[in-house]
Order: structure tokens, then sequence, then C-alpha cells
């Protein structure tokens, strides 16, 4: 699991990320992942509530660095503007690359960056942008 500093690095990545855009994004650590990765993000970001925000438009990255596992899930707001097939599959891959060297947070940090990226290009920030979801690591235990 990831230590208390690490959390704050990856919240302030999310942050960093979301000031540009009304996009949400969130990151949940996992302790273990049993199964497919990307239906337990699936079933995270329902839970998390993700899938109510006003435009659609969350991501969640789902990571269990133990099990080298991870998945990340866009709401259908941006799913139904994604121009770059194979973007998904891009971000995780290079993100699973940084933790084979060992470097979860740094890869963690890049895909927030790299998803806030495209969130800014669908999603600008607007005057009156509400963040509506925290930007705190969830911990799935």
């Amino acid at each position: 699991m990831l230590k208390k500093e690490e959390l704050h690095t990856v919240s302030a990545a999310i942050r960093d990320a979301e000031a540009r855009t009304s996009g949400e994004i969130r990151v949940c650590v996992a302790r273990r992942c049993h199964g497919d990765p990307l239906e337990a993000t699936y079933q995270k970001f329902v839970q998390l509530g993700m899938d109510e925000t006003r435009l659609r438009n969350g991501v969640l990255i789902y990571v269990a660095p133990a099990d080298q596992k991870a998945a990340i899930y866009g709401d259908q707001g941006i799913e139904e503007l994604l121009e770059t097939p194979g973007f998904w599959d891009e971000v995780l891959a290079e993100m699973l690359s940084y933790f084979k060297e060992g470097q979860i947070v740094k890869g963690i940090c890049r895909a927030v960056t790299r998803v806030g990226q495209l969130l800014t290009t669908r999603y600008p920030i607007t005057e009156n942008d509400v963040n509506e979801l925290s930007n705190e690591v969830v911990i799935d235990k």
C-alpha cells in the first residue's frame, strides 16, 4: 500500500489535472484484485457514485500494485467523445511500465496527468465548475 506522503502526491496530481477541466478523476488503490481488474474498476466506479456526475465525465484509475493489476474506466460522457481508439490501453500500458520498475506513484501520477489532458480537451473548466468528487485517493482493503 502507499504511504501517507505518496497518497498526498497522487491527490495533488488529481487536483492539478482537474484545475483545467470540469471532468472528475479518482484513484483507487486496492490491497488485492481478485479476478478481472476492469470489472473491479466498474464496481468501484458505481460504488463511489462516479456515475452520478452532472456531465457523466468521471474517470476512475484503479490499481492493485501487489497483483500488478490495474484498469481505467471512463463514464459514458467521455466514452461518447473519445476519438482516440486504444487511449485507455495506452495510458494503462504506460502506467504498468512504471509499476514494473517499482515506481508506483510515478506511474499513477502519469496516468492522472494523461487522463487530465484528455478531459481538458473534451470538458474544459467552466466559470461555475464544482468539484463533484473528492480528490483523495480511495483505499480499498
